[in-house]
């Protein structure tokens, strides 16, 4: 869920006289019980380069050679000692005692991995998440009047504080990018976008999409907020007057290239001052709702419908979307530049949970006589608007058919039977990816496995690096037909315990990536460039040809996102009880990816992982 960055783009952005976009909302909802803690929350630590450099040089080892690590071992070694690593450490430390700045790194990980990056959103940043059925509600518009009602249920607790902090276990999280998930929405602009925010109580309004075209639809009506029969009724409208009329679908300008979508902003604002007035309107809605004429199925053609649609159908700045399609099968799209994941998977599972068992407050079964018809968002689009239209929807169709997508619904077992075979679920499912990919590469590769850092005011995630040298010695005992079982679990073991140490030290600010990103950038223009950076194997180190993530719910049907690199895989994974869902995305190209085949590798690790440790645990029981 996250992009790579190039050595040449950070050291450009460094040295950039440009001023990176303010990451302070333009309206805070910053009050109540969901900001309770926010005073108290520790700042981002700094590590030391005693505890970083060792602890780089532990997970460079599993992906090179005996003299590359030789080689690498000492160029590490010195910088540690160097009077340069010793003054660029006390330029990040400096950085981060600076009164009034809440966050170390926060303006520079906003604006290298979202807003300054500029390949399009979809595919390649936003992430997406798919809901089970709701039996309750085979009617589209039905299922999306509730969906609606239960997310206006819980904006309302964002918008009056009243929503309780999140919590790991006794330690409360960050809440400041809830600022960021309602009435808010990104913004093309060169050379880096911003996020705009708007009041909550002043925008009353969603808008919905229906055959490429935008309505606002107004919840709010004399006081008193629309029903879900009248939402519903509402809806039935849009869709009898979406369905009979077409429009040039504008919002495939969304899903370009940032700095192709930034110059086509503007033209579209200045084609018409009413072009203006419908941006306005659409981005100061509190979130989008689209309902989509498309009958998706399988499980690889619900995640595209969610992941990227037909490109138009959609407003892909907005930070939320919900989606409904004409089978009444459900899902939402996240735009992941000020908000990431966690906050909208409680967001998401609360929506769920009040519709799927019927909690959910529907309101008055009566529909209101004087309901306004909802207004339609119209764009005057002149030729050279049609025109980049066209352009953008060309490029849109060929990202999108370049990439390949499988989802592995594996129903062996899940959390409570990972739990008995006594593993951390989340460790567990990693060494099957590993396994997995060294089954069909025979390999290990550098992985990335998102972990937050929420705890800390203002935080978001650091690189859990799941390979290591336990992890490469695990792929290798199951891999070799010699090795007992015995020998088998306590490989396992070991490679489980070092990736539950790692993410823990993650957790607490303690990774490696992050602080190496923050010396990279306090470098100074003309200043040499360290040798620990310009060694090839920092950039195998972080270039990701894993890149994974975990988010659960038991509503879930799975959730997804692209790959970071063009030689490499994007797996998304959930944990249910009884279940392991994953979404394994990547491009076809010139390297011969293969979803399918690592879904296969995957699901064979799962189940060798799973029998070897029962295996091992018999033969150790005592005999009667």
């Amino acid at each position: 869920m996250t992009c790579t960055i190039s050595s040449a783009f950070i050291f450009a952005r460094a040295q950039s006289s440009t001023t990176m976009p303010s990451s302070q909302p333009q309206k805070s909802t910053s009050v109540g019980k969901l900001f309770e803690f926010q005073s108290q929350l520790p700042k981002l630590p700094v590590p030391a380069l005693s505890e970083t450099l060792p602890k780089y040089l532990s997970t460079v080892e599993p992906l090179l050679s005996k003299d590359e690590f030789a080689q690498t071992k000492n160029l590490v070694e010195k910088f540690g000692q160097s009077s340069q690593g010793q003054e660029l450490q006390r330029r990040l430390e400096a950085r981060a005692a600076e009164p009034g700045r809440a966050n170390w790194l926060e303006e520079w990980w906003n604006d290298l991995s979202y807003m300054g990056y500029r390949d399009p959103v979809t595919p390649y940043v936003s992430y997406f998440y798919t809901y089970k059925d709701d039996k309750l509600r085979r009617k589209p518009t039905q299922r999306a009047a509730a969906i609606v009602r239960a997310a206006w249920a819980f904006r309302a607790q964002v918008a009056s504080g009243e929503l309780a902090p999140e919590m790991a276990r006794t330690t409360p999280l960050c809440s400041y990018s809830y600022n960021y998930m309602f009435n808010a929405t990104r913004i093309p602009k060169r050379p880096s976008d911003i996020e705009a925010t708007y009041d909550l109580g002043a925008n009353q309004h969603i808008t919905v999409a229906r055959n490429n075209q935008f309505f606002t639809l107004e919840l709010v009506h004399d006081g008193q907020l629309l029903s879900a029969a009248e939402i519903e009724s509402q809806l039935d409208r849009i869709v009898e007057r979406a369905d009979s009329t077409a429009a040039v679908p504008v919002g495939v300008l969304t899903s370009d290239n940032r700095d192709l979508w930034a110059d086509n902003y503007e033209l579209l604002a200045q084609a018409s001052p009413q072009n203006a007035q419908t941006l306005e309107k659409l981005q100061s809605s509190a979130f989008l709702l689209c309902l989509d004429d498309t009958k998706p199925v399988t499980r690889e053609e619900c995640h595209r419908t969610y992941w990227h649609g037909n490109g138009s159908n959609r407003w892909f700045d907005k930070s939320l979307q919900f989606i409904v399609c004409d089978n009444a099968k459900a899902g939402f799209l996240g735009e992941h530049s000020s908000m990431d994941g966690t906050p909208t998977c409680r967001l998401n599972d609360y929506v769920l949970d009040q519709t799927l068992n019927n909690k959910v407050d529907l309101g008055s079964t009566n529909v209101r006589a004087d309901l306004s018809e909802p207004e339609a968002l119209r764009f005057v689009t002149p030729p050279t608007v049609v025109r980049a239209i066209e352009q953008a929807a060309g490029r849109f169709s060929k990202v999108v058919g370049q990439h390949q997508l499988r989802v592995l619904q594996y129903e062996a077992f899940g959390k409570d039977e990972i739990k008995k075979l006594g593993f951390s679920p989340d460790g567990f499912v990693q060494m099957a990816i590993q396994l997995g990919y060294f089954k069909m590469y025979g390999k290990s590769r550098a992985t990335y496995e998102a972990a937050a850092t929420r705890k800390f005011l203002h935080g978001r995630t650091e690189t859990c690096r799941s390979v290591s040298n336990e992890s490469v010695a695990f792929c290798r005992a199951f891999e070799d037909n010699a090795q007992g079982v015995q020998d088998k679990l306590a490989a396992l073991q070991a490679a489980v315990k070092t990736h539950g140490a790692y993410a823990k030290a993650c957790s607490e600010g303690k990774g490696v990536d992050r602080h190496l990103l923050g010396l990279r950038l306090v470098l100074r223009a003309g200043e040499e460039k360290p040798e620990i950076f310009q060694d090839p194997a920092y950039a195998r180190s972080c270039h990701w040809n894993l890149s994974t993530s975990q988010l659960s719910s038991e509503h879930f049907e799975g959730w997804g996102f692209s790959e970071v690199v063009p030689d490499g895989y994007g797996i998304a994974y959930t944990i249910r009880k009884d279940a392991l869902i994953f979404h394994i995305a990547a491009m076809q190209n010139e390297f011969g990816l293969n979803s399918d085949h690592l879904a296969h590798y995957i699901k064979e690790a799962a189940t060798e992982m799973r029998a070897t440790v029962l295996a091992a645990k018999l033969a150790a029981a005592p005999k009667l």
